[in-house]
């Protein structure tokens, strides 16, 4: 009896330590779970050695990334107003660039092209140069239309790719802008094809006349050329000047010679009694590279959305991937001009047409008569207007007396070299 309160006596202490000991144990257990450690700033440690620019700089590029584009080009800024001579000036300026032209928008990449012009202007010699002129050109090539909407955004795209390409064309990124220029090109001549087809099956041939011929001559490697040059020749071929369809004919024949029109271009060639030339081995290896490029296939899913969408879409993927594109901006080729030069070949129809007519001005002065029967000498000079007639015959104005004001017409006879004033 003794014994068994005794135990009970000691044991009642016991169990009273031990529970004590396992709520101390708890409560630490919850201190730790409940107060973490705070994490040290690394900006502020003191072990920290980076400077403050490059930390500025670390943390709007991962603002930018993560899609926070305002709060990281406000850091940029932050950083380029207060280290002017940082070494992460350029790149901040760049880093601002590719905010506003990854944000997308219209009001975003104008601000992106305005910023990369800037880039481009204040670190010229930078080798991120030629990737902010190449920005430039993508930007308005990403705001592309169709063929038959505003143009506005393709021709600068085309002007910005050959300002890459000439100052650039070393550079590893000038495979990329030669194949994009292509594609702005194919857009452009599909326009220009389109209007010109309207007006061919409206019967207006003037007018197709000269919007085709731009096509041929501005843009070769066009998918459609050889269609173009088609309609060109049945244009000319129902005129009485049949012999100016010779030409564009040849050049289906010489230039396109896989195209499915080469044997009906060299019956009517041979039906005009022209020779029917050779095909251009060059011309050949292009077709056949341009046969055997892989080219991407529009999904079924995305066909419908296609009604909806603003950009082009069959006109980049039908593209050549091969050849030099055109080079000349729109603002110097002479396509679709009547091009006069005295003394030499003129060339109607742009270079390459191969239809010429020769002027030979006489040096001597020449007789003009004027309303009251008198004789005055009257110099024709070349300096004047000048242009082609409707029949073929060239004209220029000659310059009258300065007592008079007169100003005379001067014809250029194709039986003989002598001007008349009239």
């Amino acid at each position: 009896m003794f014994g068994t309160s005794y135990l009970a006596t000691v044991k009642k202490p016991a169990l009273l330590v031990m529970t004590g000991l396992f709520l101390l144990s708890a409560t630490e257990c919850d201190a730790q779970v409940f107060h973490k450690k705070k994490r040290a700033n690394k900006s502020t440690s003191a072990e920290n050695t980076a400077e403050p620019d490059k930390i500025l700089y670390d943390k709007a590029i991962d603002d930018i990334k993560h899609g926070r584009h305002e709060v990281g080009r406000l850091n940029l800024q932050t950083l380029i107003n207060t280290y002017p001579d940082s070494e992460y000036l350029a790149k901040a300026k760049l880093a601002i660039a590719d905010s506003f032209y990854k944000e997308g928008g219209t009001a975003n990449l104008t601000q992106a092209v305005q910023a990369y012009k800037d880039f481009d202007i204040f670190f010229p010699m930078l080798p991120e140069a030629a990737y902010a002129q190449l920005q430039v050109a993508m930007t308005h090539y990403k705001q592309m239309e169709k063929p038959d909407r505003d143009r506005t955004h393709a021709r600068a795209a085309e002007d910005e790719f050959q300002v890459f390409l000439s100052k650039y064309s070393n550079d590893p990124l000038a495979p990329k802008a030669e194949q994009r220029l292509r594609e702005v090109q194919e857009l452009l001549a599909e326009g220009d094809f389109r209007i010109g087809y309207y007006y061919y099956v409206k019967e207006d041939k003037k007018a197709a006349e000269s919007r085709l011929r731009a096509v041929v001559n501005r843009y070769p490697l066009y998918s459609r050329s050889d269609q173009a040059l088609w309609m060109l020749g049945n244009i000319w071929q129902a005129t009485e000047k049949k012999e100016i369809a010779v030409p564009y004919y040849a050049r289906i024949v010489r230039n396109y010679p896989l195209s499915p029109l080469v044997p009906n271009a060299k019956s009517r060639l041979k039906a005009l009694g022209a020779p029917v030339p050779q095909p251009d081995p060059q011309a050949v290896a292009w077709m056949t590279a341009e046969q055997n490029a892989p080219r991407q296939r529009e999904s079924l899913i995305k066909k419908p959305m296609a009604l909806v969408r603003t950009g082009p879409t069959q006109e980049l993927r039908v593209a050549a991937t091969n050849g030099k594109p055109t080079m000349t901006p729109d603002s110097e080729s002479e396509t679709g001009i009547d091009v006069l030069r005295g003394g030499n070949p003129s060339q109607i129809g742009g270079p390459g047409t191969g239809i010429v007519a020769t002027i030979t001005p006489r040096s001597a002065s020449e007789t003009c008569g004027s309303s009251d029967g008198r004789k005055r000498s009257e110099s024709c000079g070349a300096t004047g207007s000048k242009g082609a007639t409707g029949d073929g015959e060239f004209h220029e104005r000659c310059s009258g007396d300065s007592r008079d004001n007169v100003q005379d017409r001067c014809h250029a006879r194709d039986n003989g070299p002598a001007y008349r004033c009239s």
